[in-house]
């Protein structure tokens, strides 16, 4: 039996590019196992993993392949036997963050994407800051965002909260959903094109499973039940996997994000409102802080624009500027943020020394 790779998104593009390699079989990576992927390809689905070149010349985790990639790869001669990826196509969109503990580097979440699902439940689960981060994100990895709010049943205040989503989500569609009474399912399913790939991310426990089956039309995902005593989610996917759409569609369900730290992003388009707010500040290099003539604190004044806003903006333009640096830099940036330079940070420690003598 002959797979059409069509189905999983493969387009004429990937193909000119798989064509340079004639020796090798091009195929879609749809699960990972830490260093183990399953692979499909038109003579089937393999076990693979990468081959030691690769490992060898790889400079950091994201040069290597992901959940959604095109890679070029070995078949084995027996369907038991595990395949050797030899390359990775270029990717045409990729959604990354930060690696989880102290080293800046960037983790994959998911390659060659047309839509972001970026699923946040309208309980206790509903935070408008930790929304910018996966916006920011997001907008980086060229696809497009589309935020859908889950549990609308549970939801009191709709309105409000839509409300206040309005400065944070401008140019993305929002839609309130609930599997009890099918609220924004039509929509949802009008968001999913035939051979085009939807990633799903967000915390635990917030629907993405009963998203998902609802797409399929059958219950294959595990759902779970959100903690009574404290309204937070559980997990109940445990890794990523791209499935196939009864309409066509391809989705990449992920693991629920306990943490989202920045690697790259677009902060220009999360936070469009204050960039041109700040372009009416007097002086180019504003920080927004005690500046004369700051636009962006007078619009805090004004009302037009919340102080939370500003400070989630200028945290993410620092986690972003950090991204990327080994211990030593990542020191010296917070030096630099904090004092202005080691000499200046010298001389506030000795006044403070000296003061405390006196």
């Amino acid at each position: 039996m002959t797979i059409n790779l069509t189905n999983y998104g493969l387009t004429e593009t990937f193909q000119q590019l798989a064509a340079a390699y004639p020796d090798l079989v091009p195929g879609r990576i749809t699960t990972q196992h830490r260093d183990l992927y399953q692979v499909v390809t038109t003579k089937g689905n393999f076990k693979a993993q990468v081959a030691g070149k690769m490992v060898h010349q790889a400079s950091d985790p994201t040069s290597f392949p992901a959940v959604g990639d095109w890679v070029l790869l070995n078949a084995p001669k027996q369907a038991t036997d595990i395949a050797i990826i030899q390359h990775i196509l270029p990717r045409q969109s990729v959604l990354a963050r930060q690696a989880a503990g102290s080293e800046n580097t960037g983790q994959l979440i998911a390659a060659n994407i047309d839509t972001i699902f970026i699923c946040m439940s309208l309980n206790a689960d509903f935070n408008l800051r930790r929304l910018e981060r996966y916006l920011t994100i997001a907008w980086n990895s060229q696809a497009t965002p589309v935020i859908v709010l889950t549990k609308a049943d549970l939801c009191t205040d709709l309105p409000n909260k839509l409300l206040a989503l309005a400065d944070v989500s401008m140019g993305v569609d929002i839609i309130p959903c609930s599997a009890k009474t099918g609220l924004g399912f039509p929509e949802i399913q009008d968001q999913v094109k035939p051979s085009q790939t939807i990633v799903l991310v967000g915390s635990s426990g917030v629907g993405k499973s009963t998203l998902i089956n609802h797409l399929l039309g059958q219950n294959q995902q595990t759902t779970k039940t959100i903690r009574r005593d404290d309204d937070k989610g559980r997990h109940a996917t445990t890794h990523r996997q791209l499935l196939l759409l009864p309409n066509g569609g391809i989705l990449i369900d992920t693991p629920g994000m306990r943490e989202l730290q920045i690697f790259t992003g677009d902060l220009a388009k999360t936070f469009g409102d204050i960039e041109t707010i700040a372009t009416h500040c007097k002086f180019r290099d504003c920080t927004h802080q005690t500046e004369p003539g700051c636009a962006v604190q007078a619009a805090i004044t004004a009302g037009t624009l919340t102080a939370a806003r500003l400070a989630s903006y200028q945290k993410l333009q620092r986690e972003r500027s950090y991204a990327g640096l080994n211990a030593r830099q990542l020191e010296n940036e917070k030096i630099n943020r904090l004092f202005g330079g080691k000499n200046e940070m010298k001389q506030t420690l000795n006044y403070v020394k000296n003061k405390r003598r006196h």
